[in-house]
């Protein structure tokens, strides 16, 4: 561990003690502060930051499309990959100050796998249940780091259950991909029985209080497992708001949990799912939407101004919807979104692996 420095938080005025080896992202995690992020791995710019005071920052490898060049010179930041070697002043720019001070414990935990279930032909359903401790406290639509055994990678994944009291158990649906370091392992290697060391929680694609909001989940691919674990907890809390959950899949085989979203929408009265296929096969017998899920969500939505958004899934997914939500009129501070970014050689995009959480 290196010598610790202070970095304070404009203009939410809260600081915090950073060692030179963490990253000030994963400081204030630890120190129950959440902070704007999405893939820790300086490709998503989510915490991007504006450096107010103080300069010696030395930056972990990034992705220039996350933090061009002009904008490292100008004075902006990626907390997931900053070290900062002497006390700095932050000014957040994407930040929720109801949010900011309600952070959870990072833990450390071990888990045994209790079973892989294809739920697509290329979605895994992954259940785990936690070995030491025994229990996990996160907030519905946070995430865990899973380390990927006999390797130093680390990958990151959506818990789609709302709680870990019942059993210890953490539930993932999971997208495999050729080559993926930990999809491949998952679909080849990994057996009920397994251990797997975890981190977490983390995130802060939660459910913001704000009963007076119409809610528009948006998802597609994995993005299912944070939005699940949403609407599960709307469920369990007997909340009340209208709801529509638009997901976009190619074709029928790619959907998934269809039988749970009819028993929520029996239980959520003011629910809909809003199912549509971007490229049904001729034998799929399809009679529901069809079309890339943000043209859905054109023909269904005229006026979202009164309505919190919620985005999950792969990067062109959730690029496409942030300004199409916008010209609907969903304000840009109610829109929350989690990109499931690819992993690998992050200063390179061209060679990312093709790996999402």
């Amino acid at each position: 561990m290196g010598e610790k420095h202070t970095v304070r938080f404009e203009p939410v005025g809260i600081e915090i003690e950073v060692d030179e080896a963490q990253t000030i992202l994963r400081a204030a995690a630890e120190q129950g502060v959440m902070l704007m992020h999405g893939c820790k791995e300086g490709q998503c710019a989510s915490c991007k930051s504006f450096v107010l005071d103080g300069d010696d920052i030395e930056l972990d490898r990034y992705s220039t499309f996350a933090l061009p060049d002009y904008e490292l010179e100008e004075g902006y930041t990626l907390l997931c990959r900053a070290h900062p070697f002497e006390d700095l002043t932050i000014e957040l720019l994407n930040y929720d100050e109801d949010m900011i001070r309600s952070g959870l414990p990072i833990q450390e935990a071990r888990a045994e796998v209790v079973s892989i279930d294809p739920v697509t032909h290329d979605l895994r359903h992954l259940v785990i249940r936690l070995l030491e401790p025994t229990e996990l406290k996160f907030f519905p639509g946070q995430y865990v780091d899973i380390s990927v055994p006999d390797s130093s990678h680390v990958r990151s994944f959506s818990m789609a259950n709302t709680s870990s009291r019942e059993g210890g158990r953490l539930e993932f649906v999971i997208k495999v991909y050729p080559g993926g370091v930990f999809s491949e392992f998952l679909d080849q290697r990994l057996a009920v029985g397994d251990q797997l060391e975890l981190t977490g929680p983390f995130g802060v694609f939660t459910l913001r209080d704000a009963p007076d909001k119409d809610l528009i989940f948006l998802g597609g691919g994995a993005g299912m497992a944070p939005i699940l674990a949403l609407l599960r907890s709307m469920a369990e809390r007997d909340l009340d708001r209208p709801t529509r959950f638009y997901y976009g899949a190619r074709g029928k085989r790619d959907l998934c949990f269809t039988d749970e979203l009819e028993k929520l929408a029996a239980r959520l009265p003011r629910f809909e799912y809003v199912p549509a296929l971007s490229e049904p096969a001729p034998d799929d017998d399809w009679a529901g939407e069809v079309g890339m899920i943000t043209d859905v969500v054109s023909r269904h939505e005229a006026d979202l101004s009164r309505a919190d958004a919620y985005v999950c899934g792969p990067p062109p997914m959730v690029e496409a919807a942030i300004p199409l939500l916008e010209r609907l009129g969903v304000p840009e501070k109610r829109t929350f979104y989690d990109k499931f970014t690819t992993t690998g050689d992050a200063g390179d995009p061209k060679v990312l692996e093709a790996e999402l959480r």
